[in-house]
C-alpha cells in the first residue's frame, strides 16, 4: 500500500489484526527483510512493514536525514490514527524508533531496538573504515548518512522512558560499551545477546526473535 505522509509517497505493507506494531527495517533494505518475522506477529498484531524514503518502493528523495525519517513514521501513525503502537526497529529503523520515542514518547507503547548506535563513532573502527570506503566508491549517500549521523546524546536518551528491549549481536558493527552505556542510561531498558551472529544475521530473512519479541510486548 502507499500513503501520502509528510509530503512523501511512503510504501508498507499491512498483515494480521491487533494493536498495531511497526516494522522498520536498516540501511538499505526494506521491508521484505521482516516476512518471515512478520507472518508470525501479525498472528496477534496489526503488524506494519514500512519502507523508509529513498528505500524499496517508498518516494526518493534529495533528503537523507533520521530527523526528516522520524518525521515521516511519526506522520505515519498520525494519519493513520494509530494508538499506542509496537515497534520493532533494526539498525538505521533502530534509530528512527529512539529518536521518535524522544520526539513524541506518547505515540509509542513499547520498543525493541536491534543493532542501534548514537554515533558515527559507536561503529567499531574497522566497520567504520569499511563503510567509509565503500562510500568513496560509490558516493551513495546511504553510507554517507551512516559515516553523519546520528547524533544523539545520552543525557537525552535519559528521557525516554518506554519499555525498551535492546537486541545486541556477538559479533556487531558497534563498539560494547554503546549497549551498556546505553542500558545505564534508558530508565526502562533490558539487553539480550543473540549469541553467535553478527549485526544482521538473527533478524534479515529470520524469525528468530519472534519468541524474544512476544516475551516482551505481552508482557505487563
Amino acid at each position: 500500500m502507499i500513503i501520502q505522509t509528510n509530503g512523501i509517497a511512503l510504501f508498507y505493507q499491512v498483515s494480521g489484526k491487533g494493536n498495531p506494531l511497526l516494522l522498520l527495517h536498516g540501511n538499505g533494505e526494506d521491508h521484505q527483510i521482516f516476512t518471515e518475522l512478520a507472518a508470525k506477529l501479525a498472528e496477534h498484531y496489526t503488524v506494519y512493514a514500512i519502507d523508509s524514503r529513498n528505500h524499496g518502493q517508498s518516494q526518493r528523495t534529495d533528503d537523507y536525514s533520521y530527523e526528516t525519517m522520524v518525521e515521516d513514521v511519526y506522520h505515519f501513525i498520525q494519519d493513520l490514527r494509530l494508538e499506542q503502537v509496537d515497534l520493532v526497529g533494526f539498525s538505521d529503523g533502530a534509530i528512527i524508533g529512539l529518536m521518535l520515542a524522544m520526539k513524541a514518547p506518547d505515540v509509542i507503547n513499547k520498543l525493541a531496538l536491534l543493532g542501534v548506535n548514537l554515533k558515527p563513532e559507536d561503529f567499531t573502527a574497522e566497520s567504520y573504515q569499511e563503510i567509509r570506503e565503500t562510500y568513496e566508491e560509490t558516493k551513495d549517500p546511504l553510507f554517507k548518512l551512516m559515516l553523519e549521523q546520528p547524533n544523539i546524546e545520552l543525557a537525552d536518551v535519559r528521557k525516554v522512558n518506554n519499555p525498551i528491549l535492546l537486541v545486541k549481536a556477538d559479533n556487531d558493527l558497534f563498539k560494547p560499551e554503546t549497549y551498556i552505556q546505553l542500558l545505564a542510561a534508558l530508565p526502562n531498558a533490558t539487553l539480550k545477546f543473540m549469541n553467535g551472529h553478527d549485526h544482521g544475521s538473527y533478524i534479515v530473512n529470520q524469525d528468530l526473535l519472534y519468541p524474544h519479541l512476544m516475551d516482551f510486548f505481552s508482557s505487563k
